[in-house]
């Protein structure tokens, strides 16, 4: 496939391409700085350009088969960039008639799992307070996504590390793994590459967690 990924020299967009390009595909990574970008290999296309703006983005994902996006917040002054870049990534795919993307937001952000027990009830209502403006921009957008026509994928882990990928991991469509506190990034990406042509997955929110 022909892949196009945003945010793809952070954690979670590092691995996405990496692992991508294990499988095969043919990747163009989107990046600020392409000096931050430190996985190579054959079938990788490194595209410079500013996310502010749709039409230089146009370029980065017409006529690939998907789009993957890494894209979120460093920190909690930088809530609301989730949102805006997202847009522009959105109008962009609008305009070249790119259908499917896959998105990171967070488990808190969605439904809270079933079955939880107080510890963890108590322990998503502390992250939440502590994070509600990232939070909120997630949820904006979520709801940008939901706007749109394509066909979209938002996927929601919980604690994120910096670990080795397993493969072994839990998703629920809809909903979050029980008692789900912590995934590997590079899992994440895992699971968001697994699921760029499931059907079942589309215009859904996925939760991953151990």
């Amino acid at each position: 496939m022909n892949l196009t990924v945003f945010g793809a020299t952070g954690g979670i967009g590092q691995e996405i391409v990496r692992q991508a390009l294990a499988a095969g595909h043919r990747v163009t990574a989107v990046v600020r700085d392409p000096a931050r970008l430190t996985v190579t290999g054959d079938g990788l296309e490194v595209f410079r350009t500013d996310l502010h703006d749709p039409a230089a983005v146009r370029p980065a994902v017409a006529g690939r088969d998907a789009v993957l996006s890494g894209l979120g917040a460093r920190s909690r002054k930088d809530a609301g960039v989730t949102t805006r870049l997202t847009r522009s990534v959105l109008g962009a795919m609008e305009a070249e008639g790119v259908r499917r993307v896959l998105v990171v937001s967070a488990g808190p952000v969605g439904p809270e799992p079933a079955g939880d027990g107080a510890l963890d009830r108590t322990a998503r209502k502390v992250v939440s307070a502590i994070l509600k403006d990232v939070y909120a921009d997630l949820r904006e957008m979520e709801a940008e996504l939901a706007r749109s026509t394509t066909d979209w994928t938002v996927v929601r882990p919980p604690r994120l590390q910096n670990k080795p990928l397993t493969g072994a991991y839990r998703t629920v469509v809809g909903g979050f793994p029980p008692h789900g506190r912590f995934i590997a990034r590079a899992d994440v990406a895992h699971a968001m590459l697994a699921m760029v042509d499931d059907p079942a997955t589309v215009k859904q929110g996925v939760g991953v967690a151990y």
